[in-house]
């Protein structure tokens, strides 16, 4: 028995349908898989599938101006809702799920105290929270919706930090690069000495680590002072 899911999408009052492998279909939805090759179970383009239910050839011309049955199978798998198993959408919830925990830890702090947020805690006010995530729309889609609710538990903002460092010439090289890779150098100069006097903007849930990879970098000789906190 051939295993397969629908792909929908809608225009309108006209519905297409078709029908797809599910991991394939999956992959290529989420962008892990450029080729289209094989996602598509049979070559037609339904109007109702699970009646067999063939869309018109006007309807298509109408909706994608063409007809041509894998370039319209790519749109309405890559536009339109997939099906997919319950296994597949607790597995891409858990992986979403992560990458917002990752996302509030760094971005975010406890509104109360300015300090970061440990991702444990994070996952524990989601959980309490209820929090629905939705595992096809990207993270920035849906913060300011999670974060609406996580702040219903803990009191939550959006915060970057501004920090003012400086670097001794001999550590210039190293630092620099982990300067520019971690945060937003906002200004930088060059002294006479070949020190680096420069600026830095960080995602406010990262500053304690930052200060303290930036001290083994230096051997404990750089200098660090947050001089401002920004809401975003």
């Amino acid at each position: 028995m051939v295993d397969y899911t629908i792909a929908r999408f809608k225009k309108g009052s006209k519905k297409f349908e078709v029908l797809v492998d599910p991991d394939k279909a999956l992959e290529y939805k989420l962008g892990r898989r450029k080729d289209f090759t094989d996602v598509l179970v049979f070559d037609e383009i339904y109007s109702d599938a699970n009646k067999g239910l063939r869309t018109s050839r006007s309807d298509l011309m109408e909706v994608f101006g063409t007809t041509d049955i894998q370039k319209i199978a790519e749109r309405i798998v890559k536009e339109g809702d997939l099906q997919i198993k319950a296994e597949q959408r607790r597995k891409l919830i858990e992986e979403k799920k992560k990458q917002i925990v990752s996302f509030i830890s760094r971005y975010c702090v406890d509104a109360r105290t300015n300090a970061p947020i440990p991702p444990i805690r994070i996952e524990s006010i989601l959980d309490e929270a209820g929090v629905k995530i939705d595992p096809f729309r990207s993270i920035e889609e849906q913060i300011n919706d999670i974060l609406g609710e996580v702040s219903k538990i803990i009191p939550i903002k959006r915060q970057m930090s501004i920090l003012s460092i400086k670097v001794p010439a001999i550590y210039v090289g190293k630092a620099y690069g982990y300067l520019k890779n971690t945060g937003d150098l906002l200004n930088e100069e060059w002294l006479n000495d070949g020190s680096l006097q420069a600026t830095v903007s960080i995602p406010s849930g990262l500053k304690v680590e930052f200060i303290e990879k930036l001290g083994r970098i230096t051997n404990g000789t750089a200098y660090v002072e947050i001089i401002g906190e920004k809401t975003i």
